[in-house]
């Protein structure tokens, strides 16, 4: 008889969205045997109430990092989605004896000291500064993230909450011992204006390609699963 080990997924979601959006890619993981842990990160999803214009990139990162070491968690695949990709990268390089792997679906990856707002496009950049308001970046409508369907586009929209601007313009933090940890990048597909497969193609990691929307975990919530449990 085999036993079938079991890895524990923490999966971090991106900007404007909550632990929420996992909800159908975390139960065929968890019908394999897995744990499943969907943080909500400070100040977005049903933690909305909680937020202040100084929660930037460090807040998130401790949002891990706290929940890595309240749980003793160890041997994990962390799961960073966009913006989370440099979330889970910095959590990573604080705690890399907690991590087995990292896999970052269509996410930003930086160097130490860098940002999304210097890893971006001018033309995010731009879109960014003329929207926030307070801190905070307004919504974006559900399209722009590859979610069309009638159905999907009223869920998504009604569960994003505004993000801290400073998230995007706070400096990531690496010592470099993030990078002795096995990466894979899942690249959606057909690939949208930003540099997510080049940022991958730069650190040298591993692609698997997807075909969907940015909003993967929305769009191709089934196919996604089987990639992360290829983690597993």
């Amino acid at each position: 008889m085999y036993l079938q080990s079991m890895t524990t997924f923490v999966l971090v979601h991106g900007a404007w969205y909550g632990g929420w959006c996992w909800r159908d890619v975390a139960p065929p993981l968890r019908a394999a045997g897995h744990e499943v842990l969907t943080p909500t990160l400070t100040g977005l999803g049903e933690r909305a109430s909680e937020f202040r214009e100084d929660i930037g990139l460090r807040t998130h990162v401790e949002n891990v990092v706290d929940l890595l070491r309240r749980a003793d968690l160890r041997d994990v695949v962390l799961v960073g989605h966009s913006y989370a990709g440099l979330v889970v990268r910095e959590a990573a390089d604080r705690e890399p004896e907690r991590i087995a792997r990292l896999t970052l679906v269509d996410a930003w990856a930086g160097r130490d000291g860098e940002s999304i707002d210097s890893l971006a496009p001018e033309f995010f950049r731009n879109w960014v500064e003329s929207i926030t308001t307070d801190g905070a970046i307004p919504v974006p409508p559900a399209p722009s993230v590859g979610v069309t369907e009638p159905d999907q586009v009223a869920w998504l929209e009604s569960r994003l909450t505004p993000q801290p601007r400073r998230t995007f313009s706070e400096p990531t933090r690496l010592t470099g011992a993030v990078e002795a940890i096995p990466c894979r990048a899942v690249l959606c597909t057909p690939p949208g204006p930003m540099p997510f497969g080049e940022l991958a193609r730069g650190f040298g990691w591993k692609t698997v390609e997807l075909e969907s929307g940015h909003d993967a975990m929305t769009g191709a919530p089934a196919q996604l699963a089987r990639i992360l449990l290829d983690d597993a």
